[in-house]
């Protein structure tokens, strides 16, 4: 889903990826919590970032607007997990 491999393997339950600098993901495979887990990345630029993202056959299973402007994009995996990227609007 990131468009590259994870930076670090700590052990093999476990991966990093270095989004920018001091800014990480860090995954657990823990199978007796899968479905539980959420998350959302804030990046600079949404459309392209999911874009990329369709491009490697996933796609996202809601787009919100909050509001404010926020937008939302929210992935799930089989197990139930989410992960979203969000973007605030620009100016």
């Amino acid at each position: 889903m990131l468009g590259f491999p994870p930076s670090i393997f700590p052990d093999d339950r476990e991966a990093v990826w270095e989004l920018a600098d001091h800014r990480m993901v860090y995954i657990v495979q823990r199978p007796e919590r899968a479905g539980n887990a959420l998350h959302t990345v804030m990046v600079d630029d949404l459309d392209s970032r999911v874009g990329r993202i369709s491009h490697r056959g996933l796609e996202p299973v809601s787009l919100e607007t909050y509001s404010n402007g926020v937008r939302k994009i929210t992935y799930v995996d089989p197990d139930g997990n989410e992960i979203a990227f969000g973007a605030v609007p620009a100016g």
